[in-house]
């Protein structure tokens, strides 16, 4: 089939220390995006200065870059002007701080170039850490290939491609929300495709790295945010009730016992025990993978930072869901009913289908 025209899109915000990764890895690709297509979400730091200085040093190797400023968008809002003021049918989508493996446009396009008909493709990630803690946080919180089933993996936007078409049936990002954005979206490609268990074409050589966050703050403001997204848009219930019980039943519970007689319960504490193992059991089997080039005393102590780092993600968890949830019930008739919006993409897809 003729070569079809791919646009990279990505959104920026205060990204002045790390934009220049992202575009000497967008110049290095492999297969070269027709174009790329930056929103930025009115950077005070310099963000869209340092972005039209690295243009002019290296206009040769990244030739067609627009840069939208659009001051107060959100990233959904930002995906959103990028994806609608690109030209090409197929979209590549990617963050700001990351830095793309000089193959991945080419891996993840590919798809299109054995079967034409192809809706959405999923690229993969894998951290950029550098230095114990990052390790740790790492293998605490980031799945390796092997982690991923096909089937069920909802791709992250910083690794993705879809056609334009299947965005605009998809109706978009959900420009309401401002964290989990890319799940619904998920939701709405996923839809296009009922008679299948995803839309998506497994590509995980289509790789991108990034850097987990540097420290137990960042980490705990990543995931209060996460889950007050989760709690906004009606996430994952089962997933947080079960967090709740644990935290708030089972180990009370488990600590009563170990506590009260300490000779006489022996058996609390083989629970708590058997309770931390399973914990962080999956964190240090992937920690033996990812800090395999650690010293053992450095090992140890990412092995050791893996329950805190745990604890501290579950407790920003457990902090900003309930806040999504009364967000949620305060803008309850403001915001669009997602799910039958899904059935509403499902119906559509398939009388489109039908009539093909």
């Amino acid at each position: 089939m003729a070569r079809m025209n791919v646009s990279v899109i990505a959104t920026v915000y205060n990204e002045r220390k790390s934009i220049e990764r992202l575009l000497e890895s967008l110049a290095n690709q492999t297969r070269r995006p027709d174009e790329v297509v930056l929103c930025d979400g009115g950077s005070t730091d310099g963000t869209v200065e340092a972005i039209r200085a690295f243009l002019n040093r290296h206009r040769d190797r990244l030739p067609n870059v627009r840069v939208i400023e659009a001051p107060g968008a959100n990233i959904s809002r930002g995906r959103n002007l990028a994806i609608a003021a690109a030209q090409g049918p197929i979209i590549a989508a990617t963050d700001a701080g990351v830095r793309l493996e000089p193959t991945w446009l080419e891996k993840l396009v590919d798809p299109w170039t054995r079967e034409p008909e192809t809706l959405a493709v999923a690229g993969f990630f894998a951290p950029d850490a550098e230095g114990v803690f990052q390790i740790a946080m790492a293998a605490t919180v980031l799945p390796l290939r092997d982690d991923i089933d096909p089937d069920r993996f909802l791709p992250s936007s910083r690794s993705v491609a879809f056609t334009k078409e299947a965005w605009a049936r998809a109706g978009g990002y959900p420009e309401w929300l401002d964290y989990c954005e890319d799940l619904l979206f998920d939701f709405a490609i996923n839809a296009q495709k009922p008679d299948r268990p995803t839309a998506f074409v497994w590509a995980p050589e289509a790789l991108v790295h990034f850097r987990p966050r540097e420290s137990l703050r960042q980490f705990w403001t990543q995931y209060y945010r996460y889950a007050r997204g989760d709690g906004k848009a009606d996430l994952w219930r089962k997933r947080h009730a079960i967090r709740y019980a644990t935290y708030f039943v089972m180990l009370p519970l488990l600590l009563g016992h170990a506590f009260w007689g300490f000779f006489a319960r022996p058996l609390g504490w083989l629970g708590l025990l058997a309770g931390v193992f399973l914990y962080c059991r999956r964190p240090w089997q992937r920690l033996r993978v990812l800090g395999a080039s650690l010293h053992p005393m450095e090992w140890m102590a990412a092995a050791a930072l893996v329950p805190v780092i745990r604890l501290t993600g579950d407790l920003a968890k457990m902090t900003g869901y309930p806040v999504g949830l009364l967000w949620r019930w305060r803008h309850r008739r403001e915001i669009p009913d997602w799910k039958r919006d899904l059935e509403k993409v499902r119906r559509i897809t398939g009388n489109l289908d039908k009539v093909r």
